[in-house]
């Protein structure tokens, strides 16, 4: 293999990957144990992530489940002590799971949502990170990459307080790479547009709303989950070496508008 291929080798590398058993999360997970990586999958569902493991293990696949509802501390401290228990470190952390409860105005979302998706959209990363990190050190560094969204960027209508906490993870995103990276801890984000998700549903089974979407996009279509699935694999291995602070679009190109 050639020196600059070399540097996407995972093998030896262990991962956690939230909100993975569907949708990016999920995609992610899969490319990261394609490249060699010992990949643990969260979600709320152990069933969930059982069903996703037993379907990518008859394509060759490894993939660990433990269930975890990110937004309790506990749960998060115990995914951790698991995956070093299995595995014996972490090296990659990607920070997949969100959620967004409600669409519409700012002015109508009740405090228990905003609650909700505070904690799970901002507050699981800021936890989760810090919990790995202590173990990123012990073996020389490691790979944050935080999972936002365009809307973290720019708002749309609907989405005001979704957008609110994505602009949360990029600037969390931005910190950590500052306050880590002597410490060879790289973080940087992922802001994907119009993926063909759960979470996403709501637009493109629309399609009407769906087409005055696309029109608008240079890449006039949305994408798949595993268009998302080479930029992590960057960010996870050696050959982002330098790359840290980012924040990436993954967009079709939705922010040249």
């Amino acid at each position: 293999m050639s020196k600059f291929l070399d540097k996407f080798n995972l093998i030896d590398k262990v991962a956690i990957v939230t909100g993975a058993s569907k949708g990016i999360g999920a995609a992610i997970a899969k490319g990261l144990a394609e490249q060699g990586a010992k990949v643990i999958i969260c979600s709320r569902k152990q069933e969930a992530l059982d069903s996703y493991a037993a379907e990518v293990k008859a394509e060759g696949i490894e993939l660990l489940g433990i269930e975890c509802n990110v937004g309790d501390e506990a749960q998060l401290a115990k995914l951790v002590d698991k995956t070093v228990e299995h595995y014996g470190g972490v090296d990659i952390l990607v920070n997949c799971a969100a959620t967004n409860p409600m669409f519409g105005p700012i002015d109508q979302m009740e405090s228990s949502l905003f609650d909700k998706m505070m904690a799970v959209n901002v507050k699981s990363i800021f936890t989760l990170s810090n919990l790995c990190a202590v173990h990123m050190r012990k073996r020389g560094g490691g790979a944050i990459i935080n999972i936002s969204s365009v809307e973290g960027l720019k708002p749309s209508p609907g989405l005001g307080v979704y957008s609110m906490t994505k602009a949360a993870v990029n600037m969390l995103t931005k910190s950590q790479a500052a306050e880590w990276g002597a410490d060879n801890i790289r973080s940087n984000a992922i802001c994907p547009g119009l993926v063909k998700t759960k979470l996403s549903a709501g637009i493109w089974k629309n399609v009407a709303m769906l087409e005055a979407f696309t029109d608008r996009l240079p890449i006039s279509r949305m994408a798949t989950t595993d268009e998302m699935v080479g930029l992590a694999l960057y960010l996870a291995s050696d050959a982002s070496s330098y790359t840290t602070g980012g924040i990436f679009n993954s967009d079709g190109g939705y922010m040249l508008g």
